[in-house]
Order: structure tokens, then C-alpha cells, then sequence
């Protein structure tokens, strides 16, 4: 609905301040304008677009108690909420009266400062602070006397104040009208004619202040004139004007000056008497108090140079004589100014939560200062005593810009207090300071960070499926979900198997779990990668590499291999008789398939048929003669012999061998043919002499058939069949001694198997892995033998 408004414009003035100032617009209205008056357009002055101010925050900041004026955003214009008027505003009698007043429009924020000048309406009739005057005059006062009479008082300033004084028609009196420094008007009554009190001893006269107004409006008193007895001399000052400085807040009691003025009579008509007349305001008299008996004037209120800079008294001398006379005098009090209001903070504009990280030069608040005091008292200085990443900018004399300096961290600090101190320049100066409270958002601006970059896990082989290997955390500075982790294997490959049918992880809290049971004899390590993800937009992640090293436990039994023998039997070995003490009788190879401590073996007697007969070395397996046979000593000898590792429990296994022993000859041509593996020993030489060379020529016939049969065919891919005991027999003195088995990976390889087949020592075990080494170190060099390897055998190969 549309509202008829009346509009009172009476100036506008607009200053545009360039460069760091803030601009002032001044407008001038009378007062008492109506409710709803518009002032003005303040989009059309401050060049604001009416589309966007209708959408944006407008907030009137006005300078008083009261909130006489207000913003129609749809419009922007300035109206009248509540009628001004301008003496309640402005109480001093002065000409020019403002009402300042700040318009702070947001997003963006802008200030625009206004100055409002009431202009002064004739709403105020002049009027006498008494309605009746007494005066008593002597007769003998001569034409041209003067008294003083009281001045009227109208609240209204500059031509619509009190101009002129009317005084009712009289052959006597007339007024006489002065004007004071402040512009106001004080009236004399003066004597035109002798006065004859037997003739007239009252006059009744009417004084009428009228102001400058159109139309003019008037006020009037009543003075009634009493005309007493002579005394002619009445007391004189030695001027008419004193001026004297006083400093605010002086304390009360403090000496002004003294006044003195003399009476060229004697007796009771010289004795004076001091007072303020009516020309002294009330506000003044309350301020000093004049001693009616010593002329003295002190302190007797508070002096404050911010509410009035000088004072005006005026003060008569009255002799004590039949009929008093008076003199007057006019004071003028200049107060001096001192340093006594403190400087003052006044936060404007103010973000308390900005983001971390907030671009440096961002306008945090805006601070103004204020100070009460003039000259240099009231000069300020804003400033912020603290290593704190904001600093001041200033924008014009009272206003100042907090502004981001330094890029800010959260995760550094998380809030700043920033204490502004503003300061005087008076002596000894005043301060005063305020705390601004500045907490900081988070932002995802940190990856997540393990303590460690490459984690070295042991897992003992021989785990049980799902559990826990260890627990990999990284931290996250950040806050909520900015901070909250995932965490995730990495996916690999290893040998056909990826890493995550091996290893799993919880994807809150990082806890790292075995999927299947390892073999150290299978399996030694694994390497991958852990990632730590965090749950802000975009999501910053980090990597770590494990490396799971899995150790070895004592779970395999060592295994004999040399001297083979199926399993659970026993061994035989033939040896001469005529041995000497230290030969080599035979050599106990066992193999362990676990690493360091657990496959390191040594050899002991279990059981032997003679102590004294035989030793055995505990860590090569060698089985020697301690001394040569003797006549008693028996035909067979039962060696048991245990090897056992180093494992914690130790693992063990035992071999049984069974010793027969033979005379010399025999020996020697069996070292030649195969034997059988049991013989008769008769008593009688000869007998025994040509068995066994008819069993020597024997089997050294069928070794040569066999040889040739087996050239003459190809070898078999199926496996081999057991090598039969008098070939292990034959062949053991020529090799046994020399020939040792050991594995360039640490640890011996189980289910050994050798044997001679077509001119062949073959090897044959499981091999774990493909590009596994065997080597047969120590062999004779008269075989000529030589090493080739394939996946599932190593092959000594005869020379052709």
C-alpha cells in the first residue's frame, strides 16, 4: 500500500573522500518533521543498486538513545521513525546540531557515515526566569544609572532566540540591550530622569522579550521600582571584565581569583557584600561558589572540559547602606584541558569462525576508536602487542581494518586471542584494550602420516589362520571426518596368488591378520603396501611398505640319507679285519630342511657293542676304529647312532648299522666284486679261500652283463627302483669318505635320495621352488664327475 509521504529536504550535501577516508554524506532537515517524513534516497545518493540492497543486511548505527530515523530497503530511503526535536537533542546553544549516524550494509560489508543537521523551527517562546522584578532605586541616582535586569530565555537558537527587548512606556526608565559573547541578549534598565520618591515612589513597568521568528513570539515580566533614601556612592570594580584559566578537575575548594572592589563611603554604606547576579547561570553557580564577605571564588563542582570550555559570572558589590548601591563586573573562566577521558574501542564488524585456510589480506573486523579529549590528550593510537599473524589496517582517522597477514594452521593454533590496544597522546597517556576471540575451521589439508615409512613384521611359521600380526596406525592431525581413517592393502600379485588371499586388514583401525598358515620351507617373505585414507573432500591418503619376514620353527625331523638303508632296516657294513686305528668305517649324513639353529646336527652313539672299538665325530658323522681289531674282539659289531638338530625342542633319528668283519684277503678282493651280504666263516682256510674267489669271479661276471645290458638301453623317465645293498657296499669306500652334502640356501633338503644308475650318481628330493642349487662338494676327482640341475633332480654325471 502506498503511503503518502512528505518530504523535507532542506540541504544536501555529499563528500566524496578519495584514497583510505571514509566518505561523509550530510543531509539538513528542520526539526519536528511528521512520522514517516522521508529524509532521502540513500540508494540514489550512495550510488547503491535497489536489486541487490533488497537481498543484502542494512543496519542503521544511529548515535543516541533513540532511533529516530530508519531504511526502507525496498526503496532506501531514509524516514523519520519518531519526531526531532532539536533542543532534546542538542542542550548547548549552538547554531549547528547534528545526529550522526552509520549505514553498514553486509555481503559485502560497506560503512557509509551521515551527518544529520537539525535545523532550529520558532517552537519556543521566550520566557523570564521570574515573572516579577524588584528593584530598588535611590533617589539620588543620576541619569544615565543602570541596573540590571534579568534576561529572558528561549530555547530556540539563531534568529529565532530572544532579539529585542520592549519596555513599557515610562518618563524615567529605559532599557538598554547588550549583546554577550555567545550571542545572547541581556538587558539594562536604565535611569533617563532624576527619580523624586515624594512625587512617585514606585514605578510598575513591563518588560517584553520578543524573538527573531516569523511569526515572532514573546514573553513578559513584571519590574517593580522602589525608590529609596540616598547613598551616592556605590562600590566600583577595577575593571569591568576578568578573565581567568582553570584546569578541569580541579579539585574542590581550589582558588579561582579574589575579587575587590571599593566604596568611596564610609561606615556601613563602604561595607560590600559580593554575589552573582542574575546574568549567572545557573549551571555556573553550581560550579564555583563567591565568598559574599572576601570576594573569594573557589571550586565547588566538577570542571569537565568536554562538557563546557568557559564560564561566564557575573557578580555585583552591594554597599551595606541605608539604600545599598552596587558595581558589576563580568568573569570569564577558560577551563584547561587535561588528560582525563581513556581512549575507547568499539568492534564494528566481527567474524568469530573462518576456515583455516582463509586468504591472507581478509578483512577479519573492523575496529573504530573514540576519545574525548582534544589536542593531543585526544590523539589516538591502535595497535596489536602480540606475534599473532593479523595486522591494522587503517582506513581513516578513527577506523581501522583487521586483516590476515600470515597464512593460518589449525593444526599450529587453533584460535587467537588478539588483544587491540589503543592509546592517547596525552602525559601521562591512557589506554584502553579489547579482546577479539578468532577460532579456526578445519580443513582437509593433511595426509595421514604412519610413524614408521617401512614396517619389518616377523610371523612365526606354523600361524594359525586370521591372526593378528601387528597393528599399523597412521594419525591424522585433522578434525572429524577430516580425520577419520580408512585403511587398505594395496593389491598384488605373488606367484599366481594375490596379496590379499594372504593378508587382510580392518579398514577402521589398521589391525593386519594372516589369511592361511605359512611355511618357512616354502615361504620365506612379502613385501606390500598399506594405504591410509581419510574421509575428506578430496580424501589425502599415504602409503607405508610392509615387509613380513616369516621365521623358521623346529618342525622337521632330520633325516638320514647316507648310509641309505629302507626305512626301519638295518644297515650292514663289511670292513676288513686287519683296519688300522683311524680308518674311516663308515659316515652318518643326516639333513634337516629348517634353517640356522634348527638344522645345524650333530651324532652320537645311541648303543654300541664296543666303546673302546670305535668313534664318532658329533658333528661330520665320521666313524673311525680307535684301535686295530683284536682276535677277541667279536665278528659283528651293533653301532646305533642318533642324530639330533639344534631346534628348542631338539628333533632326532636314529640309524642302526651292523659291522662284519673279514680277513685281509677277502677285503681286498671284495674291494674289487660285490659280495653277498652274509657269509659262513668256517674253520678251515682253504675252504673259505675258494668260496670266496668263486663268488668273486661270479659276481664280476654278472656286473659285466648288467653293464652291458644297461648301455644298450635308454634311460627310464619313471623312477628308479632301489639301489640294491651291494652296490651301496661296493661303492662306499671310494666315496663315503670324501663326499659331503650341503645346501647354498641354509638348510637341507629331506627324502634324499642317491643312486648309480647307467654311469650316473643321481640326486633326487622335492624341490620347493624352481632355480633351487644342490651341491656335492669333496667328491674324488678320479670320478671325473659333473653337476647339472633341473626342477626336480640334480645329476652327477660320469664322463664318457
Amino acid at each position: 500500500m502506498h503511503r503518502e509521504r512528505r518530504v523535507f529536504s532542506a540541504v544536501f550535501v555529499f563528500c566524496a573522500l578519495w584514497g583510505s577516508a571514509l566518505s561523509v554524506t550530510r543531509y539538513s532537515i528542520p526539526e519536528e518533521m511528521e512520522r514517516g517524513s522521508v529524509v532521502a534516497n540513500l540508494a540514489a545518493d550512495l550510488g547503491l543498486e535497489l536489486a541487490g540492497l533488497a537481498h543484502r543486511e542494512v543496519k542503521l548505527d544511529i548515535f543516541h538513545s533513540k532511533k529516530f530515523l530508519d531504511v526502507i530497503k525496498k526503496t532506501g530511503e531514509l524516514y523519520i521513525v519518531e519526531k526531532i526535536d532539536r533542543e532534546y537533542l542538542c542542550t548547548t546553544k549552538t547554531t549547528d546540531c547534528f545526529l550522526k549516524l552509520d549505514v553498514i550494509i553486509e555481503s559485502p560489508l560497506r560503512i557509509f557515515n551521515i551527518e544529520l543537521g537539525i535545523t532550529d523551527i520558532n517552537d519556543n517562546a521566550p520566557h523570564f526566569r521570574r515573572d516579577r522584578i524588584e528593584l530598588d532605586v535611590s533617589e539620588s541616582a543620576t541619569a544615565g544609572e543602570k541596573f540590571s535586569l534579568p534576561n529572558a530565555v528561549d530555547p530556540d537558537v539563531g534568529i529565532n532566540t530572544v532579539k529585542t527587548y520592549q519596555l513599557s512606556a515610562s518618563e524615567h526608565f529605559t532599557i538598554e540591550i547588550q549583546t554577550g559573547s555567545d550571542g545572547t541578549k541581556y538587558v539594562d534598565l536604565v535611569l533617563t530622569k532624576a527619580l523624586d520618591r515624594e512625587e512617585h515612589a514606585v514605578h510598575n513597568l513591563i518588560l517584553t522579550a520578543v524573538d527573531g521568528g516569523i511569526p515572532s513570539q514573546s514573553g513578559t515580566a513584571n519590574i517593580v521600582v522602589r525608590v529609596l533614601d540616598t547613598n551616592d556612592n556605590a562600590p566600583r570594580f577595577d575593571r569591568s571584565v576578568y578573565s581567568v584559566n582553570v584546569t578541569e578537575n580541579s579539585a574542590i575548594g581550589t582558588l579561582v581569583m579574589k575579587l575587590n572592589a571599593t566604596d568611596l563611603d564610609e561606615g556601613s554604606n563602604a561595607d560590600i557584600k559580593y554575589s552573582f547576579t542574575l546574568y549567572t547561570s545557573e549551571k555556573t553557580q553550581y560550579v564555583f561558589a563567591l565568598n559574599p564577605n572576601t570576594g573569594e571564588i573557589t571550586v565547588k563542582g566538577t570542571i569537565d572540559y568536554e562538557d563546557m570550555k568557559f564560564y561566564e559570572m557575573h557578580v555585583e558589590a552591594k554597599d551595606k547602606g541605608q539604600h545599598p548601591l552596587l558595581g558589576q563586573c563580568k568573569i570569564v573562566v577558560g577551563v584547561t584541558d587535561t588528560n582525563d577521558n581513556y581512549p575507547e574501542i568499539t568492534v564494528k564488524s566481527y567474524k568469530s569462525t573462518v576456515n583455516e585456510n582463509i586468504p591472507v589480506g581478509t578483512v577479519i573486523a573492523i575496529v573504530g576508536i573514540s576519545d574525548r579529549d582534544t589536542g593531543d590528550n585526544g590523539k589516538m593510537n591502535l595497535s596489536i602487542n602480540q606475534q599473532v599473524p593479523f595486522v591494522l589496517h587503517k582506513s581513516s582517522d578513527f577506523l581501522y581494518e583487521l586483516i590476515v597477514s600470515e597464512t593460518l594452521d589449525r593444526e599450529k593454533v587453533p584460535e587467537y586471542d588478539i588483544t587491540l590496544f589503543v592509546t592517547d597522546g596525552g602525559r601521562p597517556s591512557l589506554s584502553d584494550n579489547e579482546t577479539i576471540t578468532l577460532h579456526l575451521l578445519d580443513v582437509n589439508d593433511n595426509a595421514p602420516l604412519f610413524p614408521q615409512s617401512f614396517y619389518t613384521i616377523p610371523v612365526m611359521e606354523n600361524n594359525a589362520p586370521g591372526a593378528l600380526l601387528s597393528s599399523l596406525t597412521a594419525f591424522d592431525p585433522d578434525l572429524h571426518e577430516n580425520q577419520y581413517l580408512v585403511y587398505f592393502i594395496i593389491e598384488k600379485e605373488i606367484v599366481n596368488t594375490s596379496i590379499s588371499m594372504l593378508f587382510s586388514i580392518n579398514p577402521e583401525n589398521g589391525n593386519l591378520y594372516a589369511l592361511k598358515t605359512f611355511d618357512y620351507e616354502i615361504e620365506k617373505e612379502f613385501f606390500f603396501h598399506i594405504e591410509a585414507r581419510d574421509s575428506g573432500v578430496p580424501p589425502l591418503s599415504s602409503n607405508v611398505t610392509v615387509h613380513i619376514i616369516i621365521v623358521d620353527q623346529n618342525d622337521n625331523t632330520p633325516v638320514i640319507v647316507s648310509p641309505w638303508r629302507v626305512h626301519g632296516s638295518v644297515v650292514e657294513e663289511k670292513i676288513p679285519r686287519s683296519t688300522d686305528k683311524g680308518s674311516l668305517v663308515s659316515k652318518v649324513i643326516a639333513i634337516d630342511t629348517d634353517s640356522v639353529q634348527n638344522s645345524r646336527i650333530t651324532y652320537q652313539f645311541l648303543q654300541v657293542t664296543d666303546a673302546t672299538l670305535f668313534s664318532l665325530d658329533q658333528y661330520n658323522g665320521d666313524i673311525r676304529t680307535m684301535r686295530m681289531f683284536s682276535y677277541r674282539d667279536p665278528r659283528h659289531q651293533r653301532l646305533v647312532v642318533i642324530a639330533k638338530d639344534n631346534g628348542e625342542p631338539a628333533l632326532s633319528a636314529t640309524v642302526t648299522i651292523k659291522l662284519s668283519t673279514a680277513e685281509t684277503a677277502v677285503k681286498a678282493y671284495s674291494d674289487m666284486t660285490e659280495v653277498p651280504l652274509e657269509y659262513d666263516i668256517f674253520s678251515e682256510l682253504n675252504l673259505y679261500l675258494v668260496i670266496g674267489l668263486g663268488s668273486v669271479s661270479f659276481l664280476l661276471l654278472i656286473t659285466i652283463l648288467v653293464t652291458c645290458v644297461l648301455k644298450c638301453q635308454k634311460p627310464m623317465p619313471s623312477k628308479a627302483a632301489p639301489p640294491s645293498r651291494n652296490s651301496v657296499i661296493s661303492e662306499r669306500n671310494s666315496t663315503i669318505a670324501d663326499s659331503t652334502l650341503v645346501s647354498n640356501d641354509a638348510y637341507w633338503y629331506s627324502m634324499f635320495l642317491a643312486e648309480t644308475r647307467k654311469g650316473k650318481l643321481v640326486v633326487r628330493q622335492p624341490v620347493p621352488k624352481a632355480g633351487s642349487r644342490y651341491i656335492v662338494s669333496s667328491l674324488p676327482r678320479s670320478t671325473g664327475l659333473t653337476e647339472t640341475s633341473d626342477s626336480a633332480a640334480s645329476t652327477l654325471q660320469y664322463p664318457k
